[in-house]
């Protein structure tokens, strides 16, 4: 079977996207802190509108058609994150499962930017470099809010446990 690039790289996006859900529906479920369920659930939602779209194009790519970016301005990424930053903040302590996944969750997000940037920059025509710009940004915004909330967890840790130098 001739090697096809731009199908296989959906499968990876897929793959991705598919083992992102996956962990975050497992932290949506386990957790015992609301706004880490909100989190994660949202994000489980966001990932669900990335598999629907790569499927879509997938399907097309294979039927011989064209990738299709036609309605990828009507998806836009949750706007939560304020809101729930603060309130993960002051639920989380920084040795908590929640902490952890958070952080592993954020080098998941920084992953899933490297993959479909990279893929953007050798797009083998414009509609596939704009679906993988779309998902950059998106993923972008993922890994920004989950930055944030891992460094303010961090530096809550830091605070309560005085780890700062002495003079």
């Amino acid at each position: 079977m001739p090697e096809n690039k731009p199908l296989d790289i959906l499968k990876g996006a897929l793959l991705l996207e598919h083992r992102g859900k996956a962990l975050y529906s497992s932290v949506a479920e386990s957790s015992k802190v609301e706004s880490v369920k909100e989190l994660f659930n949202m994000l489980v939602r966001e990932e669900e509108k990335h598999i629907k779209m790569l499927s879509k194009q997938y399907s097309r790519l294979v039927k011989g058609e064209s990738f299709d970016i036609s309605d990828l301005d009507k998806e836009r990424s949750s706007t939560l994150e304020a809101i729930i930053t603060e309130k993960i903040v002051e639920d989380v302590t920084g040795a908590e499962y929640e902490a952890a996944v958070i952080s592993a969750a954020l080098e998941f997000e920084k992953n899933a930017v490297q993959y479909y940037s990279e893929h953007a920059a050798s797009a083998e025509s414009e509609e596939e470099k704009k679906l993988f710009d779309w998902l950059t940004d998106w993923e972008k915004n993922h890994m920004l809010m989950l930055a944030r909330v891992d460094n303010e967890l961090k530096e809550k840790i830091w605070y309560d446990n005085q780890f700062w130098p002495l003079d």
